[in-house]
């Protein structure tokens, strides 16, 4: 992924956010709105877009739009940095190749110690049962 693409590709909205607030909240437009299309993306690879639309899949669009907002902070300006490092730390953790899993093999004192275990129970459950006559 080009992040300088990337970045150049988001589109920002400010919007009055919710909540109380005071009469600040009624005047300023504080919270940010981001949006950036995966699909029309020059910033990712068509490999790239492929791996990021399955795993983000829940949070795209219908038009493969990826839509994040905050509203932490009295400040836009600030709001515009959380959420466009937000939607970098998204990116890269869709992004990221996961670790090919090591098939493990159960040691072998790990089996002995669960068969002791099912003898002992066996026991201990023949020793209730009545003697036959």
């Amino acid at each position: 992924m080009n992040i300088d693409t990337a970045i150049q590709e988001l589109d920002y909205k400010a919007v009055r956010s919710s909540g109380a607030g005071g009469q600040n909240v009624n005047k300023v437009s504080s919270k940010v709105v981001l949006s950036f299309n995966l699909t029309a993306s020059n910033a990712l690879t068509d490999e790239e877009k492929t791996l990021a639309s399955v795993r983000l899949a829940s949070k795209l669009t219908n038009e493969g739009v990826l839509i994040l907002q905050c509203d932490e902070d009295r400040s836009q300006l600030r709001n515009k940095d959380i959420v466009t490092k937000r939607f970098l730390a998204v990116m890269e953790n869709a992004l990221k190749e996961d670790k090919p899993r090591k098939p493990t093999k159960i040691p072998r004192s790990v089996i002995k110690k669960r068969i002791e275990g099912k003898r002992r129970q066996a026991e201990k459950k023949q020793s209730r049962r009545r003697p036959d006559f």
